[in-house]
Order: C-alpha cells, then sequence, then structure tokens
C-alpha cells in the first residue's frame, strides 16, 4: 500500500505553495550610513516579481535578524513588500520572519498585514520545549513554519523527539530544513511521514544541495505501508540572487522529480548552482560572510547600493567579492545577469 505525501498535496489545505515554490529570503538594502535604501528595497522586491516568485519571506535571515532591535523598521519593510505583492497581479505568498520574546508580537503585526505564515527562528538558547511553546503561541496568530537552522549561523540539532511535537501542533503548515546536513534532513522527513500529517509542506532551505533536495521523492516504511514525501519547494536565501534561474530551475527539477527520470544536466547545474553558492555564502571561512555575500552579489550587478549590513561583524571576508566576481563570470545564466541588466533601470526606477 501507498500512501503518497507529495508537493502537490502537501501545501497545504491552505494553499500556500504550489509544486516547485520558490521563496526568495528577501534581504535588506542599506546606505552607506547604515539606513535603509528604499529605492533598492522596492527594486529588489520588484525584481523578484517580475522574476516570477510563488512568495517571499520578509524578516528572515537573509533580510538581517538584527532587523528585530527595531520593531519600527522591521514593521515599514514587512509592509513595503506587502504593498508591493498586492500590486503583482497573482497570488504571493508572503512569510514573515519572527524570533526571540516578541514573537508571537510580530507573528500578529505580520497578519494584519497580510502576511500568509511565520517561519519561525529559533533561539539556540532555548530548549525544545521552550521553542514549541513559542511556536504554540505564534501560531495562535498566523500559521507557522518550523525552522532547521544550521550549526554555523546560530542553529542547533533538534532530534525527533522535537519535529514529533511540533508537526502535532495544528498550526504547523510547513518546515524549512536548511541543516545542511543530509543526515538531519533524512531525520526530520522520516518524522513527517510517520507524522500521518499530509498537510504540511517541506520547504528546501539546503542552500548546498537544492537541485538534489528539489529532485528527490522518499519512499519510507511506516507500519508496513510506503509513505512518500518530497519537498514542495525552496525558501532560500540563495534565491535571493539568480531568482528568475531560480524559478525556472525549481520547475525543471520537480517535473523531473515526478516523471521519475533526473536528466544528468540538471545534476551538473545542481552541482555549478553549489559551486556559485559557495562564492555567495562564504563556505571557506565558516559562513561568516554568508549575508554580505547575498548583498554583495546585487551591489555587484547594481541593484543595491552596498553590501553593509546592520550588525557591523557581518561582512565580507577577504577575497569573497572576488569569488563572486569570479562566479558571474563563470555562471551568469545562474545569476540573471542578462534578465537584470536588461530591467534593472526600469526596477530602480
Amino acid at each position: 500500500m501507498t500512501t503518497p505525501i507529495t508537493s502537490t498535496t502537501s501545501g497545504l489545505a491552505l494553499g500556500l505553495f504550489p509544486s516547485g515554490a520558490v521563496v526568495p529570503a528577501h534581504p535588506l538594502a542599506l546606505d552607506d550610513r547604515g539606513a535603509i535604501d528604499w529605492r533598492s528595497q522596492q527594486a529588489l522586491t520588484r525584481y523578484y516579481l517580475d522574476a516570477g516568485v510563488h512568495g517571499l519571506a520578509v524578516g528572515v535571515h537573509t533580510t538581517q535578524f538584527a532587523l528585530h532591535e527595531d520593531p519600527g523598521m522591521l514593521l515599514e519593510v514587512w509592509t513595503a513588500a506587502a504593498d508591493a505583492a498586492r500590486g503583482a497581479g497573482r497570488p504571493i505568498t508572503l512569510v514573515a520572519g519572527v524570533r526571540g520574546a516578541a514573537a508571537r508580537t510580530e507573528a500578529l503585526s505580520a497578519a494584519e498585514l497580510g502576511y500568509r505564515a511565520a517561519l519561525l527562528s529559533p533561539d539556540p538558547a532555548a530548549t525544545d520545549e521552550e521553542v514549541l511553546e513559542t511556536a504554540r503561541s505564534v501560531g495562535e496568530a498566523i500559521p507557522v513554519i518550523g525552522f532547521y537552522m544550521q550549526d554555523s549561523v546560530g542553529g542547533r540539532y533538534l532530534g525527533p523527539d522535537f519535529w514529533r511535537a511540533l508537526f502535532a501542533q495544528p498550526s504547523v503548515v510547513g518546515v524549512k530544513i536548511a541543516a545542511f546536513d543530509r543526515y538531519r534532513t533524512a531525520e526530520v522527513v522520516r518524522v513527517l511521514a510517520e507524522s500521518g500529517r499530509d498537510d504540511i509542506a517541506l520547504l528546501t532551505g539546503n542552500d548546498d544541495n537544492i537541485v538534489g533536495d528539489l529532485a528527490t521523492e522518499y519512499r519510507i516504511d511506516v507500519g508496513g505501508a510506503e509513505r512518500r514525501v518530497s519537498f514542495a519547494g525552496g525558501l532560500l536565501g540563495q534565491w535571493a540572487v539568480g531568482t528568475r534561474a531560480a524559478v525556472e530551475l525549481s520547475a525543471a527539477a520537480v517535473n523531473a522529480r515526478d516523471e521519475g527520470a533526473i536528466p544528468i544536466g540538471l545534476t551538473a547545474t545542481g552541482s555549478a548552482l553549489t559551486e556559485v553558492n559557495s562564492a555567495v555564502f562564504d563556505t571557506v571561512n565558516g559562513f561568516a560572510g554568508c549575508v554580505a555575500g547575498v548583498n554583495e552579489v546585487l551591489r555587484q550587478q547594481g541593484l543595491v547600493q552596498t553590501a553593509t549590513c546592520l550588525d557591523t561583524r557581518e561582512r565580507l571576508s577577504p577575497g569573497q567579492s572576488e569569488a563572486i566576481a569570479d562566479a558571474r563570470r563563470r555562471h551568469p545564466g545562474l545569476l540573471d545577469e542578462d534578465f537584470i541588466a536588461e530591467n534593472r533601470d526600469r526596477w530602480l526606477g
């Protein structure tokens, strides 16, 4: 007996994520003084919408966690994205990044603005029970997407008991797995299969294995019945750059998975994308420049003024700018070079 949980059935009774969903983690554009550059901020949103994204995640890691220290500024950034999404002429799933002691308050504000779900960033110092209680509280205001964040950027190991308890909360509609670890990814997938829920969307956040995740179908024995589990799409910092290429690649990966045949060319593209991600996310320095690296790609492409971050400790590593420039030269198609050059002035207008 086979009971599939696939990207077409998961997503949710709420219809948040279609098959192959692309949800970029929206960056924060700053000027040299560290103030928000609204012209560039709005240009980025226009870029993503024109690229064909299915959603936008705002207030998440790539938007800079330090933004949450200024609730008024966070609200302005959320509002600007929501206003743009309403004018897109098609459904856009808005996801609000919420965190810390203010998570419930932030969730209430985001819901009022039209955000459909909250991505809950766990405090690495919190216990499993505290994270679960925060998820329950946030879930009273807005549907919740769990977040498995890799250790290098503030995450920690979350075991099967944690995921069982989280998936038992009715308000949970998705999970972003960004552990950058195939073992941990498989562990969460198994727990989801065992939970019996078919309304929780799996979203990859493994920027080092995007195509691999999207093209994989997990077949898991649960009490003698085979459960099939697949990723519905991705919510990714990597997709804040090369976004139109991401929309095309995500669709190709999911279609190949559903047809049961993965072309060699697709896996080769996946390897190239991982290579690009290494430069952007600064893997050689333990991801120290990952947020600044996303901004640096956009700066080199003329969409934002600077790679500056609110937290001065988040900056480009020595040689990272040159590595990004080299990645742009070697993989222009994966970074939307022509698409951006043709439309940049209009987006900035």
